[in-house]
């Protein structure tokens, strides 16, 4: 498929193809092909710092649960792989096993993340300065219903989404553009009240 045809991010719910993503290498791995497009296990291993060899083992793993194909060409090592969809969701878990699988490849995922975070602030003083004033580094602490927050976080998805197609599609991209990393981490920092987790109460039929 082209990189016009690959499906939107893929929900990822069974317990046994989130434990089979829940591996450093094939979350590296997934990663460059998202960032770099199609690309062959030598070309992999460098940038990972893994061998061939390793990458290749870790490739047809992860096109044995549908998360890579062929992308066609060359032989052997020297075969290029792509994702066969870009990005994907972990809906919350009702199979505790799923939710365990879940949160570890989210885990894995965002220590990759925090790492290249930690980079930028490491690196950043070689950057042009309207790159170091462009970027952003702030928190906020709202009070929100579950509703509300379900709403903020679909508001904030669909601007980002405006610049999707110019990660599949490198044409797309204007001159002097380079790839941005942005997390939405959005999650309650004390529990509710113990009324609002309780029953009706007794005698209460609704």
């Amino acid at each position: 498929m082209s990189g016009e045809e690959r499906p939107e991010p893929r929900n990822l719910t069974d317990a046994r193809t989130l434990r089979a993503l829940a591996h450093p290498v094939r979350i590296a791995l997934y990663e460059e092909l998202a960032f770099g497009g199609a690309m062959t296990a030598t070309e992999l291993g460098e940038r990972i710092g893994e061998t061939p060899t390793t990458c290749s083992f870790h490739l047809r793993q992860l096109a044995k649960y549908g998360f890579v194909e062929e992308a066609g060409g060359g032989k052997g090592r020297a075969r290029p792989w792509r994702l066969t969809s870009l990005g994907w969701n972990i809906p919350a878990a009702h199979d505790p096993e799923a939710q365990i699988a879940g949160d570890l490849v989210l885990r894995l995922s965002r220590e990759r993340a925090f790492g290249r975070y930690q980079r930028w602030q490491e690196t950043k003083a070689d950057y042009p300065g309207e790159w170091r004033e462009a970027a952003d580094d702030s928190e906020y602490v709202t009070y929100v219903t579950a509703e509300e927050l379900t709403q903020v976080n679909k508001e904030l998805h669909a601007v980002l989404a405006r610049f999707r197609e110019r990660l599949k599609d490198p044409a797309r991209r204007p001159p002097g553009a380079l790839p941005v990393e942005t997390l939405l981490l959005s999650y309650p920092i004390e529990p509710p009240p113990d009324d609002s987790r309780a029953g009706p109460p007794a005698g209460e039929n609704g």
